[in-house]
Parts: structure tokens; C-alpha cells; sequence
């Protein structure tokens, strides 16, 4: 009997299902599905060996009792070819009552080509022991709908590409390439029975690249991996269940000291105890975090302060390590909407975790996703603007007491939405210096600013220089002084009507790299502004170590001299010594004439602020400065 490749699929199929049953799975719905599908392929090969063992003893078996084992593999051809599909749509609709009614028009189309097979006629070849085979119409039918399931398939592979994940859509197209050349094959040559085996590799695709247990478990913790976390939380959302969600993170939770051994007799002992909850499920989702999924919200919180409660004491083998890890709980994640937010939002209020904390733990809420969403929001708008050219330069005028005029202008960034409304700093600032874009507008705003002086020629105004400030990123960045000079050479900008403004905190991180930069720029021609002085983060010890060449007083070291003696004396003193070292002062944020009567009675050098003008864009500012020149002159 030709049934060796049917015993070679049977051994894969045995092998396979060793591997997968001994491990720890969970229990995703792609998971039920495949074990389905696996189901039925084992048993399509025990109906494909049964129908050869019954056409060779034919002459002695009942004929009924062939013909209905024969139709029964035929039907069990076209569940397999069912069973890719379902396994496919498992994958990808997110809401179940979608995948419900896709999955019954399959079905439908299962019932209705099982029963064409059913009631069509079957032929029996049996040519010898060797050349076993059936044909006619049941036959050509299972083809047809077999085939139409494939075909179905694989456009819905092509449709659904960028719902379906990347190692989904490779593996079920591999073992869809399989199984058409096999069916192919046999077809053209019906002696070849090879189609049983074909789906035998089928699978063992299909589990080595998605099924494999073990690739949703972490090695080191014994617990379910990252992965595992995405795809159970995004099947909770899709069957509108309610969970709650923690995360444990271990960074810096460790006393100082442990053994490697130590700590990882502790990691163990911590993993077994997380693994041994009830009702809830735990994940490794990096080196650092582990999180547990709450499937019984109603208990969420009590679990949660048992938990913690357990984390008193010790861990390891002689219970001596004592770790203190951090939390974030979502006492119940529902009101997210999607599995990729919460996961979103779990980092998030990691990352601004000393915001949100409440007795040692951020406990997540709708407000904190407001908050996230809001912050994305300003990054594709941040995004948008770098890409269309909505990043624009305002300049505020810079008074010089001693010569009577305007010599300076602060360049200010601002963007524009899609609306074409002018967003301020304040919005978009400390969210670009987060995800880094903060550099690339950075240098826009330089890039402009040389472009401006390039052709509008602001020194005829009786402009000196332009300010422009630079972001603690700029700063740490050891090709910023190359980057700039390339700049103002290519617009012909003398160095010298460049100044650049720094702050004390953008040299805590990097400040050799600062240095040399400002090195380099000073040696071109460049000078450096001290900007923020007297918001507390400037002091004079900078002033001495940081080559700069103007000290800027901040709006609130300004508002404090005129609101208390302490203050006064305060900014006194600090203009005394400043002076001292024959440093020029700006005093940033004047806005009435009495501001401006008393900065200009002690002394200092340049005023900036509302007294005179708010930011303006490039042409509204030479026209600002041109017409008070005229009036001095008039």
C-alpha cells in the first residue's frame, strides 16, 4: 500500500504534539485555533491511511463501508483548507462579533461543499498494492472548494497585511505555497499521494514560526514574554473583557551587594510566587518589569495590596533579599479602548511616574491617558510642522539703555497646526526635548535665522547680533559647532551677529561636549548668553566656569526684586559681582515704564520684555524697529 508518506506525516504530527503539550501555554484564541486545525489534520491522515487500507480490501469490505470512509477524508480535505482561513481571521479581527460572522459564512461554505460531497459519485482506481487512488465529481468538488478556501486565503492574507502580524502572514502563506504544489501535483499525477504529508509540514511550519510554546516564555523568569502580554491583552479587548493591569518594575530594586547568584535565587523565587496568583496571569515584558493581568477585577485591589504586602519580606533561598520595586496599577484597563494603549500607557506613566504617584504607586486612570493622548497629539503636530515647513522664527526686540536703540532680537520658535494657528513654546517644548525632536528644530530655527540675516539684512537696522537659543540636546550633540559655522557660511552670516544662549542645565549631562563647541564657535566668532539666570537653576559658579559673554536676568529673578526686599538684595548682589566681571546684563520680562525706570536707574545693560513688544514674526519685527527709529530720528 502506498501510505509511507501518510506514516512520515503521522511521525511529525506525534513529534509535534510531544513538544507542544509538555509546555505552558497561554491560552490565546490563534492557539485554540490551531490546536483545531492540528486536530483535524491528524485525523485528515488517519481517514487518508483508513481510505487506502479500505480500497486495497475492497473485494471483501462492504462497498458502502469504503465509499464513506473515502468521502469522510475527502471532507476532512476541505476542513483543512477551512481551518487555514479560521486560523487567519483569528488573527486579525479585533471585535468578535466581526470575526463571528466571517467565521459562519466559512463554516456555511464548509457545510454546503461537504454535503455537494456527500451526495456526488466516487470512483475507486486500484490499479495495484501501489496505485491506490479515487476520482470523479465528489473528488473534482473537494478540489474546487478546497482550492476556493485557499484562494480566499490568501486574498485575505493580501487585504488584511497590515492588520496581520509580519511571522503570521509569512507562515501561513509558506504552508499555502505547500499545499498547492502537493495538490497539484496529485492531481496531475493521482498514483502521487503526497497532500497528507504536505499538511504535516503545513503545521510544523506553522508551529516553529507562531505556535511554538516556548517562544512566549522568558527564559531566565520562567514567565510568559512581552509578546505573550500584547496578544492575551489585545484578546481581552476583543472579547470586552475587563481585567486590571500592574506593572512591577525591578529598576534599582535590589540591595546593593548580591551575588549574581543571589539575585538570581531571588528572580526564581519571585517567579514562582507570581506564577502561583490566582486569577491573573503574569508577564516578563523586559529584563526589568514584570506585569499581571487581573482577570477578577473585583478582587484586583485586595490582590494587589497582598502583593505588595508580600514584598516585605524576603526572597531567595534563605529569604535575606529584600527587593523594593516600583508599581503602576490600572485597577481596571476598560476605559482603553485598544491593546496597543494601555501597553502605551503602562510606559508612559512610567516615564512620568513622579507625576502621577499616589502612596507609592501611579495608579492609571482615564486622566493619565488625556494626558498621553494630548502629549501624542503635540508630536504629530510637532512632526507634521518639521515635514511641511510649519517650524517658524518670532523675534523679540532687545533695548540697548546705554545707545538708545534696539541692537538685538531673541529668535523665538513657534509652530503652526494644520489649522494654521500659531502654537507657544510651552505646549510643544518639553515634549520635543523627550522624543528628541527638539534638535531638529533646533537647527531649523538656526537655519532661518542665518536666512533671515542673509536677506533682510537686519544690521542696517542698527541690529549687532540675533540670539538663538540652544536646547540641552543641541548641547550634548559634539557636532553642533560643525553643523552651525556650515550653516552661517553658507548664508554668509558674520559670526558675530550670532548669539547663542545656553542654560546651567544643559551642561549637567554633557558639559565637556558643551565646552568644546563653545570652543570652537567662540574661536569662529560666535558669542555665548547665559539665559534663566535666577531661576534656580543658574548660579555663579557657572558664570565662572562657562565662557559667556552675556548674563540674562530670568522674568521671575525680575518680579521677585520688585516684590520683596529678599529678592532685591538678592538680584543686588548678583548684579554687583556679574558687573564685576564686566559682563552685560539683560533683564528679560519688563512690561510696565516703572520695570523699566528702575533696571534702567541700577544699572543694567539691555531690557527685553512686553514694556516694549511681544515676539514677532521677521517682517513684523524690522517694521517694529524701523518706525521706533524714525520716531527717535522724528
Amino acid at each position: 500500500m502506498n501510505i509511507k508518506m501518510q506514516i512520515c506525516g503521522m511521525i511529525l504530527l506525534i513529534v509535534i504534539f510531544f513538544f507542544y503539550s509538555s509546555a505552558r501555554k497561554v491560552r490565546l484564541r490563534t492557539g485554540r485555533v490551531f490546536e483545531g486545525l492540528f486536530l483535524t489534520v491528524f485525523l485528515s491522515l488517519v481517514f487518508d491511511i483508513l481510505s487506502i487500507v479500505f480500497l486495497t480490501y475492497s473485494d471483501v469490505l462492504p462497498e458502502l463501508f469504503v465509499t464513506a470512509v473515502c468521502k469522510i477524508y475527502l471532507i476532512s480535505v476541505i476542513a483543512l483548507s477551512y481551518g487555514a482561513f479560521h486560523y487567519v481571521i483569528s488573527d486579525v479581527y479585533n471585535e468578535y462579533k466581526e470575526y463571528f460572522h466571517v467565521r459562519l459564512g466559512a463554516e456555511m461554505a464548509l457545510v454546503i461543499g461537504s454535503v455537494a460531497i456527500i451526495m456526488l459519485p466516487i470512483e475507486k482506481h486500484i490499479e495495484d498494492k501501489e496505485n491506490i487512488y479515487t476520482a470523479g465529481y465528489s473528488v473534482i468538488c473537494t478540489y474546487l472548494v478546497a482550492v476556493t478556501f485557499i484562494i480566499a486565503t490568501a486574498l485575505f492574507l493580501q487585504m488584511k497585511k497590515k492588520s496581520i502580524q509580519r511571522r503570521r502572514y509569512e507562515a501561513v502563506m509558506i504552508w499555502l505555497l505547500i499545499w498547492v504544489t502537493a495538490a497539484a501535483v496529485q492531481f496531475c499525477v493521482n498514483q502521487v499521494l503526497i497532500v497528507g504529508f504536505a499538511t504535516s509540514i503545513g503545521i510544523m511550519v506553522i508551529y516553529l514560526k507562531l505556535e511554538n510554546p516556548e517562544a512566549n516564555m522568558d527564559k531566565d523568569w520562567g514567565l510568559y514574554n512581552q509578546s505573550a502580554l500584547q496578544q492575551y491583552v489585545r484578546q481581552l479587548y476583543s472579547d470586552h473583557k475587563d481585567f486590571g493591569l500592574m506593572s512591577v518594575n525591578f529598576m534599582n530594586a535590589f540591595p546593593y551587594g548580591l551575588t549574581e547568584e543571589e539575585e538570581h535565587e531571588a528572580e526564581l523565587d519571585m517567579a514562582e510566587y507570581f506564577n502561583s496568583i490566582p486569577h491573573t496571569v503574569a508577564f516578563k515584558t523586559n529584563e526589568e518589569e514584570v506585569a499581571v493581568v487581573f482577570l477578577n477585577i473585583e478582587e484586583a485591589e485586595e490582590e494587589v495590596k497582598r502583593i505588595r504586602n508580600r514584598f516585605e519580606f524576603g526572597w531567595g533561598q534563605d529569604g535575606e533579599v529584600v527587593v523594593n520595586p516600583s508599581w503602576i496599577f490600572a485597577p481596571n484597563a476598560a476605559f482603553v479602548n485598544r491593546s496597543e494603549d494601555i501597553l502605551k500607557l503602562m510606559r508612559y506613566a512610567r516615564q512620568h511616574e513622579s507625576d502621577f504617584m499616589q502612596n507609592d504607586m501611579v495608579i492609571v486612570d482615564g486622566d493619565i491617558m488625556n494626558y498621553m493622548y494630548d502629549e501624542q497629539r503635540v508630536e504629530r503636530m510637532i512632526i507634521d510642522a518639521i515635514e511641511n515647513d510649519r517650524v517658524e522664527v518670532f523675534y523679540q526686540p532687545i533695548y540697548s539703555i546705554a545707545k538708545g536703540r534696539f541692537t538685538a532680537a531673541e529668535a523665538l520658535v513657534r509652530i503652526r497646526d494644520m489649522d494654521d494657528h500659531i502654537i507657544p513654546p510651552v505646549i510643544f517644548v518639553d515634549i520635543a526635548e523627550n522624543n528628541g525632536t527638539i534638535a531638529q528644530i533646533g537647527e531649523i530655527v538656526f537655519e532661518k535665522v542665518c536666512a533671515f540675516i542673509e536677506t533682510m539684512q537686519p544690521q542696517q537696522y542698527g541690529l549687532d547680533y540675533i540670539e538663538v537659543n540652544l536646547s540641552v540636546v543641541q548641547c550634548a550633540d559634539p557636532m553642533l559647532a560643525d553643523t552651525f559655522i556650515k550653516i552661517m557660511e553658507r548664508h554668509h552670516v558674520e559670526p558675530s551677529q550670532i548669539n547663542l544662549e545656553i542654560t546651567e542645565s544643559a551642561s549637567l549631562k554633557a558639559k565637556d561636549v558643551l565646552l568644546d563647541n563653545m570652543e570652537k564657535l567662540r574661536s569662529y566668532g560666535v558669542t555665548f548668553s547665559l539665559d534663566d539666570f535666577g531661576t534656580g537653576r543658574s548660579n555663579l559658579n557657572y558664570i565662572v566656569e562657562m565662557p559667556v559673554d552675556i548674563v540674562k536676568f530670568d522674568r521671575q529673578m525680575i518680579l521677585s526684586y520688585f516684590a520683596d526686599e529678599k529678592g532685591k538684595y538678592v538680584m543686588d548682589a548678583a548684579m554687583h559681582m556679574i558687573q564685576g566681571m564686566g559682563l552685560p546684563i539683560v533683564s528679560e520680562g519688563i512690561e510696565t515704564e516703572e520695570m523699566y525706570d528702575t533696571m534702567k536707574k541700577i544699572g543694567i545693560s539691555y531690557i527685553q520684555g512686553y514694556y516694549f513688544s511681544k515676539p514677532l514674526p521677521g517682517a513684523g519685527y524690522l517694521d517694529y524697529i524701523a518706525r521706533h527709529h524714525a520716531e527717535m530720528m522724528g
